[in-house]
């Protein structure tokens, strides 16, 4: 299981100091130096980054084999090539007003966050659209978890109390657009046009993304004769499209804007990773490379964790990743204005992970019967 799971995560390791040796060696870095990098780079990712596998196996499991497939084929090269590599250099040519050869040519440079003029520098320099954009985003998919119903409550008194509030219609949206506001006019006060901006796209990004994925969804229930909620979806006759927890498996273009609800919550996870990495190396390259390792491994997870029912098995798991999202989406927030080292946020996120996931063992332990039909229910989805 594991070295299906974890085969290409292992061939994109090997694949991946083998370039950073070569690498290493034609830019006078050094082979061990490079390789060194690439491993801490890797680890930085996936401690930073476990909570966002998490989140994704939830969504994921709403998706059919093929999709699965997607995800870790085309959505790789997207994460690596796209997100750790070509995104920076974008963003530094839209706000230093530079073409992007210009950047490339200034990337091979490297440069550290506080030399002005450097690839670093313009990189920190575009931190507040960053975390402007990838707060609100990760913001709203903490939202609209508080305030949703859930099948588990793992903050008893607080969760139950908050999805009484989410009976207001458009709370998430209210809530968000208020923190924006008070963002953008008190806090980030030097960059308050910006960050509102930034904010405001992030938070459409997330309705835009994630509602045309569930107006497909439900679409394409209906036009296969099903309901939409997961039970009656069951009853329909649709075994072949269910996941793990019994609710059917999003196709087509319901899948596709999962999909890309995916990609764009990899995006959101990735800016501080990138932005910290930084002050390992200023070497593009060589982040990109170990960045992109450490992608690959929080893809796998992600699949082993829908594939070995891990949710179903832990039940306050994903209750301890969106706690965990929302306090990164408040950590990119406060980031605007204050620096706060990668391995806090790190951390934070990894607490809230170990302490769900003890309460998900009580909470078997006190329940035994509940934790065998759960398992049960996996084992007959797999």
């Amino acid at each position: 299981m594991i070295l299906k799971t974890y085969r290409w995560s292992f061939v994109v390791t090997a694949v991946g100091l083998v370039l950073a040796a070569l690498y290493g060696l034609s830019a006078h870095l050094g082979i061990f130096q490079a390789i060194a990098l690439v491993l801490i780079l890797s680890v930085l990712e996936i401690s930073l980054s476990f909570d966002n596998a998490v989140v994704n196996a939830t969504i994921l499991e709403r998706m059919s084999d093929f999709w699965r497939k997607i995800f870790l084929s085309v959505g790789i090269i997207i994460a690596v090539f796209g997100m750790r590599l070509i995104f920076p250099i974008v963003l530094v040519s839209v706000t230093a007003g530079l073409g992007p050869i210009e950047v490339v040519q200034l990337a091979l440079k490297g440069g550290n966050p506080e030399d002005p003029g450097t690839y670093g520098y313009e990189l920190n320099q575009a931190h507040p659209t960053i975390a402007a954009f990838g707060g609100m985003f990760l913001l709203m998919l903490f939202l609209n978890f508080i305030f949703g119903e859930k099948e588990h409550h793992w903050l008893g008194p607080v969760e139950r109390a908050l999805e009484k509030v989410g009976k207001l219609e458009y709370v998430q949206v209210i809530v968000a657009g208020a923190v924006l506001l008070v963002v953008a006019e008190t806090f980030a006060t030097d960059h308050g046009r910006t960050v509102l901006a930034s904010g405001l796209a992030g938070v459409v990004t997330y309705l835009l993304v994630n509602g045309l994925g569930e107006l497909f969804n439900v679409e394409e229930h209906l036009d296969h004769g099903e309901h939409p909620e997961g039970a009656e979806a069951e009853a329909s006759g649709s075994e072949g499209r269910k996941g793990p927890t019994g609710a059917a498996k999003a196709t087509g273009k319901a899948a596709f804007f999962l999909f890309l609800y995916l990609e764009v919550l990899d995006a959101s996870f990735s800016f501080d990773g990138v932005i910290g990495a930084f002050a390992i190396t200023s070497d593009p390259v060589i982040i990109a490379i170990g960045l992109g390792v450490g992608a690959m491994y929080i893809r796998s997870m992600t699949v082993h964790l829908v594939e070995e029912g891990t949710l179903a098995q832990y039940p306050y798991l994903e209750n301890g990743a969106l706690w965990a999202i929302g306090a990164l989406a408040t950590i990119l927030l406060l980031s605007i204005e204050i620096h706060i080292p990668e391995v806090v946020t790190g951390l934070i996120g990894l607490a809230f992970i170990v302490a769900s996931l003890i309460s998900s063992i009580r909470y078997n332990r006190a329940h035994p019967e509940a934790a065998h039909v759960e398992t049960e229910a996996t084992a007959q989805a797999g």
